[in-house]
């Protein structure tokens, strides 16, 4: 699920941490009268009325001139990446706000300007929004979320996963290897995602794992119009995908929800000019522990050293940590990103776009290694 994510700006003591404690309606940050109380980005998931679920970035002041504040405001500026909205504490004076005005506009993040502390009678800027978090609390809340539902920008939300590829009445399978890596007793997120968009289509969504794919489609009255596979397992199923069939990943839904699927797709081509001295970089979402036969440390390394040599430099990073200089990178490949929402991941693209650094991920690499990618349906983004 693409959750929203707003961050709250606003200098040291400005009310950022008690607004967000009204807006959960939990004591979800410490508030105090020290300044300097929020270090690093506080995250909180909660429902909103109308929004949906989102997640509050809680940051710290960006008016604290010490070294240690610097590298604070540093942290807020990574935690933008993966904002989709804004909430700027403004004060009376229109100091530092003023700069941090002109970073959301040059990132395209759409805000608010919120005046707090309104029980202390201070003089509201021009076109801020004044509340109170500590009086009243109910009435303000419900005027910070009429804030954010007007900037929220009118397409989020709305982005299909399948990307228009199947519709009400259409059979889709969907191949879902349980190997060591899978985890046990449950789907991960991109199949628990899929298979709930395709009921929601009123589709026929039925599930096997590659070594039952054979089988499964012997008992299906006709062939079904898609087939959505596990990446790792494009070599087994793409010679049983019947004529007329669309064939597509996983990690090909994703990357469209999320990313870019045609730089992803263009990128690619990348693989066949590497050689024994490029350098890849391998980025994952997940910060779980490596497994024997994880796609990422493991097969993914094991295919691009086979076809290209084990002289292939590999370097591997997750969850937050990525580097903001790729340049000495050939070639990124990235996860699906199915725990990163779509501005985060964008952000990274961006940022291999600008430095020219050709970006793909898992599924459309092994599509490309394993000959398949020519027959794989790629969403649109």
């Amino acid at each position: 699920m693409n959750r929203l994510h707003i961050i709250i700006l606003g200098a040291c003591n400005s009310g950022k941490s008690s607004l967000v404690n009204m807006l959960t309606d939990q004591s979800t940050s410490l508030v105090a009268d020290t300044p300097g109380t929020t270090t690093d980005p506080v995250r909180r998931n909660m429902e909103l009325p109308e929004a949906g679920p989102c997640v509050f970035i809680d940051t710290a002041g960006f008016d604290d001139d010490t070294e240690l504040g610097r590298q604070r405001i540093s942290l807020t500026l990574k935690a933008l990446d993966e904002a989709d909205i804004a909430l700027l504490l403004v004060g009376e004076n229109m100091g530092e706000e003023a700069h941090w005005q002109e970073i959301l506009k040059q990132r395209g993040i759409p805000y608010a300007e919120i005046a707090n502390k309104a029980d202390l009678n201070r003089t509201v800027p021009d076109n801020a929004i004044s509340i109170s978090s500590i009086r009243d609390r109910a009435k303000n809340r419900t005027i910070l979320i009429e804030a954010i539902l007007r900037i929220l920008p009118s397409d989020f939300g709305t982005r299909s996963i399948t990307g228009g590829m199947a519709k009400e009445g259409d059979t889709v399978v969907l191949v879902m290897p349980q190997d060591d890596s899978a985890p046990k007793g449950r789907l991960i997120l991109p199949q628990v995602q899929t298979i709930r968009e395709l009921l929601d289509l009123k589709a026929i969504p039925v599930c096997t794992v590659p070594e039952k794919l054979q089988d499964t489609l012997s008992i299906l009255n006709s062939a079904p119009s898609l087939i959505i596979t596990d990446s790792q397992a494009f070599a087994n199923v793409y010679p049983l995908v019947p004529d007329g069939t669309m064939l597509t990943s996983f990690s090909a839904l994703m990357a469209a929800h999320k990313g870019d699927i045609r730089f992803f797709a263009e990128s690619a081509q990348t693989i066949s000019k590497l050689t024994e001295s490029s350098h890849v970089l391998i980025a994952e979402a997940c910060t779980h522990a490596p497994q024997s036969e994880d796609i990422g440390r493991a097969k993914i390394p094991a295919l691009l050293r086979k076809r290209i040599g084990q002289g292939l430099r590999i370097d591997h990073v997750s969850g937050r940590d990525f580097p903001d200089n790729l340049t000495g990178y050939d070639l990124v490949i990235h996860c699906g990103g199915c725990m990163f929402n779509r501005q985060y991941l964008l952000s990274r693209v961006a940022r291999a776009k600008a430095q020219g650094v050709p970006m793909t991920n898992y599924g459309i690499t092994i599509a490309h290694l394993t000959g398949a990618l020519s027959k794989v349906t790629l969403p649109e983004n």
